[in-house]
C-alpha cells in the first residue's frame, strides 16, 4: 500500500515512470496533485526517477525561466513562467486543483523557497514533494565545513540585518544573494563593521558544468563578473585597525544590554542596565510581539528584536525627529523590521495588531494602561518605567488595582573624583511588571 503522500507510479517508458493509475477525477482526488520538485544547476540529470515521471506527466509546470529552461527536455504540459513581481498568492497554482501541477524550485524548496508558501494553501495529501540539493549543502560540500557550525543566512530580497546580528570572530557563514552585486555589498557592510580581514568564497553556479569557486577577502573585494546565481561563504576575521569604535561597541551580542553609546539619542535612553531588567520581565518569546510605547531612541524595541529573528516589535513615538531616530539606530543595529509608529498613544495603539508585551517608558497615563492591559494577550506582559514623583504615583496606584511586582531601582557608576574614585548615583526608578491572567 503507498503512502498517500507519495503516489503509486507506473512504468511508462523505459528509463521513466508514469503517474497514478487511472485518470479519472475520482482517482485524482485520493491522489496528490501538487507536485513540488527542487531541480539543481545539474537540470533533468540531477532528477531521481520520480521527480522525472511527475514532471512528464504534468499538465501545468510553474518556474522561473531558468528552472522552466533546466527542466524542458522533461516538460511536456503548459510550462508558466513566474511574473515579476513574484505572485506570493500563487492564484494560479491554485486554480489549477484537480489537475496534474509541478512547481519547480531551486534546490530545497523548504529552505528559503517556495514550499512553505504552497504548503500554506494545501493539506499533506496533496502534495508530493521531492527536495533538491540545497545551494548552502553544496557550498559546505565545495569547502569542507561542516553545515552544524555555519550560520546559514538568506539575504535574497531581504537586508544584510541576519548577517549583522551573526558576525563574530571565527565564525562562518553561508549568505545566499539576490542578485551579481550582492556579494559586493556583503564586502562593504563586512568592512563597515569592522570585519575587514573576513575571508569570502564566492560560490557561483553550484552543482552545473559552469561551476565556480573564487575566494578573496572583505577589504579586498576585486570580483567581477559575477554570476547573479551564487552563495557567499564567509569566515570572519576582526580587521582590529586603529580608530574603530570599542570592541563593546563593535562586537554587539544579542543579549540585552547593549552599551549605551550603541544608541543615538537625545538623552531620552532607557539605560544600559535598566534596559536589561526591563527585557528580562518582558520575557522575549519566539514569535511575540512587542508595544515600546514612548520608544525615545528604540533601544527597549530594538534589543527585544535582537534576542530572535522570529519576534517583531512597533515604536510607538510622538516627535518626528526621534521617529527617525529609532529607524536609524534599528537599520544600524540589524533590526530594520522594526515597525516605526509615529503617533500618540493611547490613540495611535488601538489599529496595531495584539501585542504579547507592552513596555511603557514615556508618556505613562491611565488611558495608556486601559487599553495596554485590554490588548494583551494572555499570559501576556507589561513594564513601566517611572522617574518622576508623578508617574511612580500612578504606578503605584496600577499595582494597587491590578497587582504585579514593584520595585525601585537604584544604580551608581564608580567615577573619578579629584584623584581618587566614587560612586555617582544615577535617578532612582520605578518599576511595575504585571503578568496578565
Amino acid at each position: 500500500m503507498p503512502s498517500p503522500s507519495r503516489p503509486q507510479l507506473r512504468s511508462s517508458a523505459p528509463g521513466t515512470q508514469g503517474t497514478h493509475p487511472g485518470d479519472d477525477r475520482a482517482d485524482r482526488a485520493r491522489q496528490p496533485w501538487l507536485g513540488i520538485i527542487g531541480i539543481g544547476e545539474d537540470g533533468v540529470e540531477g532528477l531521481g526517477t520520480n521527480a522525472r515521471a511527475w514532471i512528464e506527466k504534468s499538465e501545468l509546470v510553474f518556474g522561473s525561466e531558468r528552472q522552466l529552461s533546466l527542466a524542458r527536455p522533461l516538460i511536456q504540459g503548459r510550462a508558466i513562467a513566474w511574473p515579476s513581481p513574484f505572485p506570493r498568492e500563487l492564484t494560479q497554482v491554485f486554480a489549477a486543483r484537480g489537475s496534474r501541477v509541478t512547481v519547480l524550485a531551486s534546490g530545497d524548496p523548504f529552505h528559503y523557497g517556495i514550499g512553505p508558501l504552497l504548503a500554506a494553501r494545501s493539506t499533506p495529501g496533496e502534495r508530493y514533494v521531492v527536495p533538491g540539493v540545497s545551494s548552502f549543502s553544496l557550498a559546505a560540500a565545495r569547502l569542507g565545513w561542516s553545515l552544524q557550525d555555519v550560520y546559514p543566512v538568506s539575504a535574497h530580497g531581504r537586508s544584510l540585518d541576519a548577517v549583522s546580528q551573526t558576525l563574530a570572530p571565527g565564525a562562518r557563514l553561508l549568505v545566499l544573494t539576490s542578485d551579481a552585486s550582492g556579494p559586493a555589498e556583503i564586502a562593504r557592510h563586512l568592512v563597515d563593521a569592522g570585519f575587514g580581514r573576513s575571508e569570502l568564497h564566492v560560490l557561483e553556479r553550484l552543482g552545473g558544468p559552469s561551476e565556480r569557486v573564487r575566494r578573496t577577502s572583505a577589504e579586498g573585494f576585486d570580483l567581477d563578473d559575477v554570476d547573479p546565481l551564487q552563495v557567499v561563504a564567509i569566515r570572519c576575521e576582526r580587521s582590529g585597525k586603529s580608530g574603530e569604535p570599542s570592541s563593546e561597541v563593535a562586537r554587539p551580542g544579542r543579549v540585552p544590554g547593549l552599551p549605551d553609546q550603541s544608541f543615538e539619542h537625545d538623552g531620552q535612553l532607557t539605560k544600559r542596565e535598566l534596559r536589561s531588567l526591563a527585557l528580562a520581565q518582558l520575557a522575549p518569546t519566539p514569535g511575540d510581539g512587542l508595544w515600546d510605547v514612548g520608544a525615545g531612541s528604540g533601544s527597549i524595541a530594538i534589543e527585544w528584536l535582537r534576542v530572535d529573528d522570529r519576534l517583531k516589535a512597533w515604536a510607538i513615538e510622538a516627535r518626528v525627529d526621534r521617529s527617525d531616530r529609532i529607524r536609524r539606530n534599528a537599520n544600524r543595529l540589524g533590526v530594520s523590521r522594526l515597525e516605526v509608529v509615529h503617533g500618540t498613544a493611547p490613540a495611535a495603539l488601538a489599529p496595531l495588531p495584539r501585542p504579547h508585551a507592552v513596555f511603557v517608558g514615556g508618556g505613562a497615563s491611565e488611558p495608556i494602561f486601559e487599553l495596554a492591559l485590554r490588548a494583551l494577550h494572555s499570559r501576556g506582559r507589561l513594564v513601566a518605567h517611572a522617574v518622576t514623583l508623578e508617574t511612580e504615583g500612578l504606578l503605584r496606584e496600577q499595582h494597587k488595582r491590578h497587582g504585579g511586582r514593584l520595585v525601585q531601582i537604584a544604580i551608581s557608576h564608580a567615577e573619578p573624583l579629584g584623584g581618587y574614585t566614587a560612586w555617582r548615583p544615577a535617578r532612582p526608578i520605578v518599576q511595575w511588571s504585571f503578568v496578565k491572567p
